[in-house]
């Protein structure tokens, strides 16, 4: 198929001989008609055949409907000094539009010169050209131009409308071909357009719509295209010469244009000869008409043809410093052609067709300084390759409270070419840092960085990061409300244990997390990590297993980071976002796809989980990362299993930056890798504080609000009083007020053994606590004194003074004689508790009785 987007004025054929004669017939009514309505207007033609054809051409459409051109796209990133920096540009047609007085003089000349001396003279129709024109292409001769620049503009609106118009590859050639048929039929509509538009329009613009329409070979077209394409300058710096070679093109774009060297006919060993035939022809023409003096004209002619073919790059392979942003660039243009497009109209690409046909200014969030640190770390400390196994590394940066993307990067180099990636395994178009369908992989499992959801819906529970919880390695069962539950048998990466929220979250503790999973629901799990973002890399749906609180989903890094600042801003977590502004090529503003910011926890929940996450920098996980700047951070490492993948995520206030080094594919262990930067395990420490070191400086950071006192200790409540009962009766007492009891084991103590002597905490408690009792051993009871045979009186002195009260069976007097006591002498009783005695009247009694003494000097009671 020929391309719709390469028109060629002139090109050899004839035509069968009857239809020669029609058309020659039909060249005549048309000529009838260019007398009468192009040169005598006012004056009657007579004749049945002018007549005729006047009708015809006065029944034809006039109204000529000018479609935008298409034009090429610019994407910029935001340099050092807040300038804007070409990242990349994108085209269908290389075409940059430009005003009237942005143009070369001398291109204008030219193309007067070379194509329409009279322009300025006719209504849109040379008639001489034309008819001579009509003649020829009627008789069989070799096809003619003879058409008027307005004709050609015509001609050439016509092939854009068609094609702009088109939807598919098919329609568009259809549409090329009825544009640009060599037909009367066709002659005439172009000419009745043009009549019409010169009605509508002045020379100037006509010769400026030109200009910008025009072709000039390949995928280039309109002057400063050309001129940049061609000689690598601005057109307005255009010389004669070099206007006149670049005008001389339009002619035949694909057998004149100047960037095949090799060309046997116009090619640099015979001195472009095609092109400089006809460009000599029109620099004769300029002197003619007067353009230009003789000396101008002799300087052109003596000029060698000397282009400078300096191509406009295309696409995202060369952006940024030999290609190091190209991912970065292939992300916004997936977010243009996925969220640009109509989906009411699923066969239109409406998102690539703004990229490359709509003449856009896209200004991303790119930040270059932050970038090339990100670049420049992975590099020092990844190769792009490795004999050993499929290495990959990336790491992207989000702004917290905008979600603007400020960096992304990977260890590869970026093309789409499947020449390129299958040859050189240091290329790739699979972008590391996004989901499947903004071109990147299909994810990788975040580890223990996915912790922090689990730690945030504890909180949301009304949890707090110092209740006391059992830490310790055990089958641990956990429950789904979707039938995902199950109970969880592995184990921690190390001896570490952590008995709270805290502390789980500072070591990285497998077994506390999943022991505060089992207090909650795996459903209940998941909404919390939805709601900072989480979705699986590949599109399908986000599970909840056991598993699943310890990281084995397929998550992108950039779904990490965004979710990561959303921590950092107080729980508001804001959708990822990489362009800042769209321009229009009329300057008015196209909406960027926006950020979305939402709640996913409450403020006092994130300073919670911000609070455990800052306890990691200190003598924790991610005591590695630390830059060092005196900007406070927050962050959570992760290491999947048998070290497949290793993640270092983390933020200040102001921005947030994940770094995962691993497996593209494969098993091999970090632990087991080596880099010539140190151990591949390491390399993540080795990268974050490198990015977060030039973040900091340029973005600084504020201290992370200290969280209220219910989520350290969580809400207060009194524990009842459960000294002296017995384990059952203190669970039931303690489980009725809303906390768990724990048995501390029995201790030394006078009580009677297996009541409770202690407990802890007491007072108040946070609700839900664990309360820890313990009981008396009644291994430290008090020895009861032996008062066998003395006095009643003497016995309960001695008894009360060691701490026990005193029963005396019977009538008992005082000086009655102790015969029995219980418990006996030398035995071990608790304290205050009873001894009986048993006491008989002395043989020797004296008959009278002592009066009762005044209380307190020991006289006689009873009861205790």
């Amino acid at each position: 198929m020929s391309d719709p987007n390469r028109p060629e004025r002139t090109a050899p054929g004839r035509r069968p001989l009857l239809k020669g004669i029609a058309g020659f017939l039909g060249a005549s009514v048309l000529a009838g008609v260019l007398v009468a309505v192009s040169v005598t207007p006012a004056i009657a033609v007579t004749g049945s055949m002018a007549n005729n054809g006047i009708a015809l051409f006065e029944n034809l459409p006039s109204y000529l409907k000018i479609d935008d051109l298409p034009q090429k796209s610019n994407m910029y990133a935001t340099g050092a000094d807040g300038a804007p920096v070409l990242l990349a540009s994108f085209y269908q047609d290389n075409r940059e539009m430009v005003e009237w007085d942005q143009i070369s003089q001398f291109a204008k000349d030219a193309a007067v010169a070379g194509e329409d001396v009279r322009f300025y003279e006719h209504g849109g129709v040379d008639v001489t050209g034309t008819v001579r024109a009509l003649v020829a292409t009627a008789t069989g001769a070799d096809v003619q131009g003879g058409s008027s620049i307005t004709q050609q503009y015509v001609k050439n609106v016509l092939v854009n409308n068609g094609v702009s118009e088109a939807t598919t590859d098919e329609e568009k050639q259809a549409a090329y071909e009825e544009a640009t048929e060599v037909s009367v039929d066709r002659k005439l509509k172009e000419m009745r357009y043009a009549i019409a538009l010169e009605k509508e329009y002045s020379k100037d613009q006509i010769l400026q719509g030109y200009l910008n329409i025009a072709h000039f070979g390949g995928i280039t077209y309109g002057i400063q295209a050309a001129a940049e394409y061609y000689y690598g300058i601005d057109n307005s710096q255009l010389s004669i010469a070099q206007a006149a070679s670049i005008i001389a093109i339009t002619q035949s774009p694909n057998t004149l244009r100047l960037d095949r060297p090799d060309s046997e006919t116009n090619g640099a060993a015979n001195g472009y000869a095609l092109n400089k035939e006809r460009r000599d022809y029109i620099i004769d023409s300029m002197l003619a008409q007067g353009m230009i003096d003789q000396a101008q004209h002799d300087e052109a002619i003596n000029t060698v043809i000397e282009p400078h073919i300096t191509p406009s790059t295309n696409g995202c392979q060369t952006a940024g410093t030999d290609g190091s942003s190209g991912f970065y660039c292939d992300y916004v243009t997936k977010i243009i052609e996925n969220e640009m497009d109509d989906p009411e109209t699923p066969d239109v690409n409406e998102g690539t067709d703004l990229l490359t046909r709509g003449g856009l200014d896209i200004y991303t969030t790119l930040d270059l300084d932050v970038q090339a640190e990100t670049v420049s770390a992975i590099n020092d400390n990844v190769p792009q390759h490795s004999d050993a196994f499929d290495v990959g590394s990336a790491s992207v940066s989000v702004e917290a409270g905008t979600g603007r993307v400020l960096a992304m990067a990977q260890n590869k180099k970026y093309s789409q070419d499947p020449s390129v990636t299958s040859a050189d395994p240091t290329y790739t178009a699979v972008n590391y840092s996004t989901d499947y369908a903004y071109g990147g992989s299909t994810g990788f499992q975040p580890g223990s960085t996915y912790k922090v959801f689990t730690l945030a819906e504890w909180l949301n529970e009304g949890h707090s990061l110092y209740e006391n919880f059992d830490g310790s390695v055990r089958p641990i069962t956990v429950s789904s409300c979707e039938g995902t539950g199950g109970t969880w048998t592995g184990g921690n990466d190390d001896s570490t244990t952590a008995n709270n929220a805290l502390n789980a979250t500072k070591y990285s503790v497998n077994s506390s997390f999943l022991s505060m999973a089992s207090e909650m629901d795996l459903c209940d799990i998941k909404t919390t990590a939805q709601s900072f973002g989480m979705h699986r890399a590949d599109g399908n749906d986000l599970t909840m297993y056991p598993a699943d609180v310890l990281g084995t989903q397929e998550i992108a890094p950039l779904t990490m980071a965004a979710a990561y600042a959303g921590i950092a801003n107080d729980g508001v977590v804001c959708t990822p976002v990489a362009i800042d502004r769209i321009v229009k090529s009329d300057g008015s503003e196209l909406e960027a796809p926006k950020t979305t910011c939402d709640a996913a926890v409450e403020p006092d929940v994130a300073h919670a989980m911000q609070y455990a996450m800052e306890s990691t920098f200190d003598g924790g996980t991610a005591a590695a990362s630390d830059p060092g700047t005196g900007i406070a951070h927050i962050g959570k490492t992760g290491t999947t299993d048998n070290a497949v993948s290793t993640w270092m995520d983390g933020a200040s206030s102001k921005v947030s930056t994940v770094v995962w080094v691993g497996n593209v594919q494969g098993t091999a262990s970090m632990r087991q890798q080596w880099f010539d930067s140190g151990a591949a395990s390491t390399a993540r420490h080795r990268i974050w504080p490198r990015i977060m070191s030039v973040i900091d400086g340029k973005y600084g950071g504020d201290e992370f609000t200290d969280p209220d006192q219910t989520m350290l200790q969580g809400r207060q409540v009194a524990v009842p009083d459960v000294t002296g009962l017995t384990i059952d009766a203190a669970t039931k007492a303690l489980t009725d007020a809303g906390f768990t009891l724990q048995d501390g084991g029995a201790v030394d103590s006078d009580q009677p053994a297996g009541q409770i002597v202690s407990y802890d905490p007491s007072g108040q408690a946070t609700a839900g606590a664990t309360i820890t009792v313990r009981t008396s051993n009644g291994s430290a009871a008090a020895s009861v004194p032996d008062v066998v045979g003395s006095t009643v009186r003497e016995a309960r002195r001695t008894l009360e003074a060691a701490g026990f009260t005193v029963q005396v069976s019977g009538d008992a007097e005082s000086d009655w004689v102790v015969t029995a006591q219980s418990p006996s002498g030398g035995s071990g009783a608790s304290a205050g508790s009873t001894v009986a005695l048993q006491a008989s009247e002395p043989d020797d009694a004296p008959a009278t009785t002592e009066p009762t003494p005044a209380p307190g000097d020991g006289g006689d009671r009873t009861g205790g």
